[in-house]
C-alpha cells in the first residue's frame, strides 16, 4: 500500500467533502425532479428528489470505495457512485424521448454547479480574498463536476450517456445498446482501469468542457485584472 500523508489527506477531504456532496445530492436530485416532470413520480414518493445528501449517499460507494483507493494508490485513481435515483422509464408520458432529458438532467445539473464554483473562484479572488483553502475547494468544485460531467456522459449504460444513446438510437439498434447494461458497470470499470476511458474520453471531453467554462466565466475576469 502506498504511504499517504494524513495531514495531506485530512487537507484534501475538507477541501473535497463540500464540492462532492453538493455534486452527487444535486446530481441524483436533477435526475428525480426531471423524472417526475415528465410523468415518472417514483424518485419523488421515495423522498429521493431533495437536497438532503444523506438521501443520496452509499456507505460504500460514496465513503468507503473513494478513501481506500486514495490510500492504496496515494491518491493517483479515485472512484465512486451514489445511491442512483429510481427511474420507471415505462412510466414517462414518452418513453424513448423522455429518457434521454432524465438522463440529461443530472450531468447537467454538474456543469451548471461548475459554472456556480467558477464564478464563485472569480468573485472570492476579485474580492482580494487570497485564502488557498476556500480558492482551492472552488477549484475542486470545478474539477468535481466536470469529472461528474462528462463521466457519466460515456455512451454505455448504465451510465447516463448510454441512457441518452438508447434514446436517440433507432429501436433495434436501441434495444441492443440496452441488453448491456446488466454488465455495463464492469466493462465501463474494464475500460477505466485499462486506461481507455481517461485518454479517449475524459481528458480531451474535460479539456473542451473547461474551455466552455472559461468562455462562460469571461465576463467576469476583469475582477482579476
Amino acid at each position: 500500500m502506498a504511504s499517504v500523508d494524513i495531514s495531506s489527506l485530512i487537507q484534501t477531504v475538507l477541501i473535497y467533502a463540500l464540492p462532492v456532496l453538493f455534486a452527487i445530492t444535486v446530481h441524483e436530485a436533477a435526475h428525480g425532479y426531471a423524472a417526475r416532470h415528465f410523468g415518472d413520480d417514483t424518485a419523488w414518493m421515495m423522498g429521493r428528489v431533495t437536497l438532503n445528501p444523506v438521501k443520496h449517499i452509499d456507505p460504500v460507494g460514496t465513503v468507503l470505495m473513494p478513501l481506500l483507493l486514495y490510500f492504496a494508490t496515494a491518491g493517483a485513481f479515485l472512484f465512486g457512485y451514489a445511491k442512483p435515483v429510481p427511474v420507471r422509464f415505462d412510466r414517462l408520458r414518452h418513453p424513448k424521448r423522455d429518457m434521454i432529458w432524465v438522463a440529461l438532467a443530472g450531468p447537467g445539473a454538474n456543469l451548471a454547479q461548475a459554472l456556480v464554483w467558477g464564478v464563485l473562484l472569480y468573485l472570492l479572488a476579485g474580492s482580494g480574498v487570497t485564502e488557498r483553502f476556500f480558492l482551492s475547494m472552488c477549484r475542486a468544485g470545478m474539477l468535481v463536476n466536470v469529472v461528474m460531467f462528462v463521466f457519466n456522459l460515456f455512451p454505455l449504460p448504465p451510465l447516463d450517456g448510454g441512457r441518452i444513446l438508447v434514446g436517440l438510437l433507432p429501436w433495434r439498434q436501441a434495444m441492443l445498446v440496452s441488453r448491456i447494461e446488466p454488465w455495463g458497470f464492469f466493462i465501463v470499470m474494464a475500460l477505466v482501469i485499462a486506461g481507455v476511458v481517461s485518454n479517449f474520453w475524459m481528458r480531451p471531453l474535460m479539456a473542451l468542457t473547461y474551455d466552455l467554462l472559461e468562455m462562460l466565466l469571461w465576463p467576469l475576469s476583469f475582477l482579476i485584472r
